[in-house]
């Protein structure tokens, strides 16, 4: 019996449909040919260097969602290696990011673990078919006041969940809502552990004025050099570093890793496939859109900023790149992980140090995967405070905070949306303020372009004869902007028999700007006033034709220059 496969099956449907979908072709087979040894000394070197960035981060990402540290890696290593074997990009590194945190501690607060991996995978599915039918370059469209509204807000989310942590609180399980949170940190502000608190802050300082210290230890000697090279190690493996050892030789009375979450295993679980149910599909469809939204957004937003930083390099392939996270966020929670997008910071890593190809992600993913088989049972001693002072610096640099202070250079509109997708996002949650968001900036564009649409009087030269009017419709003609034309009959001057409307400058036109026009022509025919349309563009004139307006004000009555309608009367 063949084995039908579901790919092969829609590419057929969508080629007897005239549907273009995009090949899938990973950008790594075009940096293989001419790969040399120099380039794989580079990679290899930059992806040791993310790999230690990551360790921290994916293990912190994780506990932040509310899951146990090994899903972070997890993810890290499966999601990491399939994103760079299969992406558009060269250089993106995938993982856990921290823009998911509130949304996976809501989804488990809400629906549980189990139906986190289902949402996860099949955003998975969503986003594979949005790069299969080239929807990656739409992820563009989305304002960009509503995505500094939203990673502003999340920042805050963020920054607001590790307060227990860095307190050292014993809150045994925070809730999920903004207002319930602080109430609960007000609640146990008595229980202040002054130990995590020191460790914390301690860590957040390091991570802070560590990078300051590259270059500062220089000279001939070797004592300098090898500070020097010590100076160039990430700040959050230092802090992490320096952490755990303080607590394990000074017995410091704080929560660890080992003491929350007991034993992280030495490598990845078996394959498990979670319980598929299309009762559990209709129940998770907005997080499913969420997770899968939140994904495209953050993954080609970083790509974007990796080829800023790499003008030499091709552009990344959106597409591709979607599907490759689609693939990923699919695979993942077989093995337990979480949601995975493109992640900034550990992709600018991978640029600085030298990364240049997919080769450097995929060897950050068999780092993290050889230190979880050899130095697992270390993590236990990392206190808890420590990631939650690397995440308050990763949810500071998140933010785009200079935006608030630019407001007052924009209008209206653009701070409406800004702010309210901000509130929105840290009062309800992201889909709330994505789908208000893009009502409020849909609703402004619909006033801005229908306020520049105009009907103006026109004196051509030389003047008309007695008895005709000429008038110029002047930007888009759309169902926004159909008052001036229901106006016009009531402006036309006294004795009125022809009526022009010079169409150059009208560029574009819309069904119901249409059935204005149609309108138009049948409110002036009751008055014995003809009317007639000159020099229509190549749009407006196809939708004229299609919508009937040429037959009903007749084909004679459309002319190529606004003279020719009295010289033909």
């Amino acid at each position: 019996m063949a084995v039908v496969n579901p790919l092969q099956q829609l590419a057929a449907w969508a080629r007897a449909r005239g549907v273009p979908l995009h090949p899938f072709h990973p950008r790594l087979l075009d940096t293989l040919p001419g790969y040399g040894r120099a380039q794989l000394g580079h990679d290899l070197a930059a992806g040791l260097t993310v790999g230690i960035v990551a360790l921290p981060l994916a293990m912190a990402f994780a506990i932040a969602s509310g899951l146990p540290p090994q899903a972070g890696l997890i993810t890290a290593i499966v999601a990491g290696f399939l994103i760079a074997a299969l992406g558009g990009s060269n250089v993106q590194i995938g993982g856990p990011a921290g823009a998911y945190i509130v949304i996976v501690y809501g989804i488990i607060e809400r629906f549980g673990l189990a139906n986190l991996l289902i949402a996860t995978m099949l955003a998975g599915v969503l986003l594979f078919l949005m790069g299969l039918f080239k929807l990656g370059r739409l992820v563009r469209y989305i304002p960009v006041a509503i995505v500094i509204g939203f990673t502003n807000g999340i920042a805050v989310l963020i920054g607001l969940s590790q307060l227990k942590d860095l307190l050292g609180l014993h809150i045994a399980k925070m809730p999920a809502d903004f207002f319930a949170q602080i109430g609960a940190l007000w609640l146990h502000r008595q229980d202040v552990n002054l130990w995590a608190l020191a460790i914390g802050l301690t860590c957040l300082a390091v991570v802070v004025i560590w990078p300051k210290s590259y270059g500062a230890w220089t000279g001939p000697g070797w004592g300098q050099r090898l500070l020097t090279q010590v100076s160039r190690l990430p700040g959050t493996a230092v802090a992490l570093v320096g952490a755990s050892v303080a607590v394990w030789l000074l017995a410091l009375p704080v929560a660890t890793i080992g003491s929350r979450f007991g034993e992280i295993p030495q490598g990845l679980p078996p394959l498990a496939l979670p319980e598929l149910s299309w009762a559990s599909a209709k129940l998770l469809l907005i997080p499913t859109v969420t997770l899968a939204l939140l994904g495209a957004i953050e993954s080609l937003l970083c790509a974007r900023v990796a080829d800023n930083l790499t003008p030499e390099l091709p552009r990344h392939d959106p597409d591709q790149e979607l599907m490759a996270q689609g693939v990923a966020n699919f695979v993942t929670p077989l093995f337990g992980g979480m949601p995975a997008t493109g992640t900034i910071a550990r992709t600018v890593t991978n640029v600085r140090a030298g990364g240049r190809t997919p080769v450097a992600g995929i060897t950050h993913a068999a780092v993290l995967l050889a230190c979880m088989l050899v130095a697992a049972p270390l993590a236990q001693q990392v206190p808890l405070a420590a990631l939650a002072g690397i995440l308050l610096f990763v949810a500071w640099n998140m933010g785009e905070w200079r935006a608030f202070a630019h407001l007052g250079h924009y209008r209206l509109p653009y701070r409406v949306v800004l702010v309210g997708t901000f509130v929105l996002t840290v009062v309800f949650d992201l889909t709330v303020a994505v789908e208000v968001g893009l009502l409020l900036a849909c609703g402004f564009f619909i006033y801005r372009m229908a306020t520049q649409f105009a009907v103006t009087p026109l004196a051509p030269e030389p003047p008309p004869p007695a008895g005709w009017q000429v008038m110029e419709l002047y930007g888009s003609l759309f169902f926004g902007a159909i008052g001036p034309v229901d106006a016009l009959p009531a402006q036309l001057a006294p004795g009125t028999r022809h009526l022009v409307l010079d169409l150059h400058r009208l560029v574009s036109l819309d069904t119901s700007g249409a059935d204005a026009l149609t309108q138009l022509h049948q409110s002036l025919a009751r008055r014995g006033i003809t009317l007639w349309l000159a020099r229509p563009n190549a749009q407006p004139a196809s939708l004229l034709t299609r919508a009937g307006v040429t037959a009903q004000v007749g084909a004679a009555h459309i002319v190529a220059q606004v003279e020719a309608a009295w010289a033909a009367e």
